[in-house]
């Protein structure tokens, strides 16, 4: 399916190779992680590699090495690049967003980018967005923002002053590459910005960013998350509240770094794929490049680009998640019965995001949106998986503040969906895997998880069970449910059967008792049916 249907969207595309991130399709875009994008989405892949540059930083558990992390997360560093560029005289006219713009690079190289935005006469600063390529190794040669290290590039940033080509004018221009090199696109923005684009987004009410909003009363709930534990403090939501005071660095470095990846990128992946729906034009073939490129993005934010191509599993994102949770649960594989390789979880996803694009290339808006529905449910998989493995490892393994810490941002990612389906079921899952829980429950919680996963679309074969590889069997006590269906069904096959064998030993008795009465009305007539060897000879 996967292959088909990606071959077809291939198909329909148009050339264009333009390193200006031009939006029209063409046949040679790099997969990610087995996905064939219509569009070049390798400055929005690169997103993932903030996530690593601020988890390198809080690994080292040190003040400094913290805030360095916390700017990473506000300022970023490795997407939507710009510089931020004085000129040494103003503007002589209105300048359109877009408009390509040429300089050099401190070796003399030619650097291209483009006015991030429309910049009106006698202006003397402007902003430029850095040309990408589709090759996603070298997509951009200017990375700083608020990265530290090696990770900080300057070789392809415009030298510190000489001129610039803007359009067809030239200036000179003067600003500090170390400082004045920012980025438009942060794991912070995912959060922040969903208040304008799905509160008030023109498809709105949208149901899963409904869910979590409802439930915590804030839109950027994930961002207010993320701070609170960088600064060690409380947040004040309506549902779902957390102290992190009473953790160490230890258990919020957890709550930070999984905050990030399964909470703000979480939304913001769901929020892509609203935007291309939004945009669908029904019935219209050649007119929905935006809406691809829109779900490109999505898919782009949900992989990343340090999975490369193949999907092999060392990223940091979503679908390392997935993988990752597929071997503690045993479901691997297009099946979802292996103890490793890719999650059958992403196996569906990917097919669902093939189909999706597709879907929306031949303008079938109807049906692309049921395909995001179904993606939407299927994301939800890893993070109930999280919370029952650490919900376990606090309560049977001695785990200490870090699996605690594991547990209750697992359920931060997923508690507002539950609620919705039940509120009595989010609130026993709140009260095990909360910041601070003085009892943790994993039975409960397996409980509350299970009794709504008809409401989350989803099954027990979705989960699967806690795998103890040493012991080649599952966890005492997590075992994969059997759904409420499936039980139906074996007692109805059971009692059919019981009903079948009981029909059929009552025939079978009751031609016993008539073959008996036959024989004993025979015997008493003096001819008896079964005759001795002496018997048959007197008869003679």
């Amino acid at each position: 399916m996967k292959f088909s249907i990606s071959l077809l969207a291939a198909s329909l595309a148009t050339a264009d190779g333009s390193a200006w991130g031009n939006l029209r399709r063409h046949l040679s875009y790099e997969k990610v992680a087995t996905y064939s994008p219509g569009s070049q989405v390798t400055d929005h892949c690169a997103i993932d590699r903030d996530q690593r540059a601020l988890e390198i930083e809080l690994a080292r558990k040190t003040n400094e090495s913290w805030q360095n992390a916390q700017q990473i997360y506000l300022q970023g560093g490795n997407s939507k690049s710009y510089a931020l560029i004085t000129l040494s005289e103003p503007l002589r006219s209105d300048v359109p967003k877009g408009t390509k713009v040429f300089g050099t690079n401190a070796a003399g190289n030619e650097v291209a980018g483009k006015m991030y935005s429309t910049t009106t006469s006698g202006s003397v600063t402007v902003k430029i967005q850095y040309a990408t390529t589709d090759l996603q190794d070298s997509y951009v040669q200017c990375q700083v923002g608020a990265l530290v290290g090696d990770d900080v590039n300057l070789s392809g940033c415009f030298a510190g002053e000489s001129t610039i080509t803007i359009g067809e004018e030239v200036y000179p221009y003067t600003y500090t590459p170390e400082t004045d090199n920012n980025n438009g696109r942060t794991i912070s923005g995912f959060s922040t910005q969903l208040e304008d684009k799905l509160k008030n987004g023109p498809g709105a009410p949208y149901a899963d960013f409904e869910y979590f909003r409802k439930y915590y009363g804030t839109s950027d709930y994930a961002d207010q998350w993320v701070n609170a534990a960088f600064e060690g403090g409380r947040t004040s939501f309506t549902n779902g509240n957390a102290d992190f005071s009473q953790y160490s660095m230890e258990g919020r470095e957890q709550i930070i770094k999984k905050g990030t990846a399964y909470m703000n990128v979480f939304m913001y992946v769901i929020r892509e794929f609203e935007d291309a729906l939004d945009d669908c034009k029904r019935g219209c073939i050649n007119c929905n490049d935006d809406p691809v490129h829109a779900w490109d993005e999505g898919v782009c934010f949900y992989a990343g680009s340090l999975e490369g191509q193949d999907g092999t599993p060392s990223g940091y994102l979503l679908h390392q998640l997935a993988d990752k949770r597929s071997e503690n649960y045993r479901t691997g594989g297009p099946d979802g019965t292996d103890i490793d390789g890719q999650s059958k979880v992403n196996y569906d996803l990917m097919d669902k995001f093939s189909l999706g694009n597709y879907q929306l290339q031949a303008g079938n808006c109807p049906s692309a949106r049921k395909t995001k529905e179904q993606i939407a449910q299927l994301m939800y998989i890893p993070m109930i998986q999280g919370s029952l493995r650490y919900a376990y490892k606090v309560d049977k393994l001695q785990g200490g503040e870090k699996e605690a810490a594991e547990g209750a941002a697992f359920a931060a990612a997923v508690l507002p969906r539950i609620h919705a389906a039940s509120p009595e079921a989010a609130t026993k899952i709140y009260n095990s895997l909360r910041v601070g829980a003085t009892n943790t429950n994993a039975a409960e919680v397996k409980a509350a998880f299970e009794s709504v996963y008809p409401q989350l679309g989803l099954t027990c074969a979705d989960i699967g069970g806690l795998w103890n590889e040493a012991a080649k069997t599952y966890y005492p006590g997590m075992d994969p449910c059997v759904d409420a269906s499936t039980n139906q069904v074996v007692t109805k096959t059971n009692s059919t059967l019981a009903i079948a064998l009981g029909t059929s030993f009552g025939v079978l008795f009751a031609v016993a008792l008539i073959a008996i009465l036959y024989m004993r009305s025979r015997e008493k007539q003096g001819s008896p049916v079964f005759k001795t060897e002496g018997e048959e000879a007197n008869f003679n």
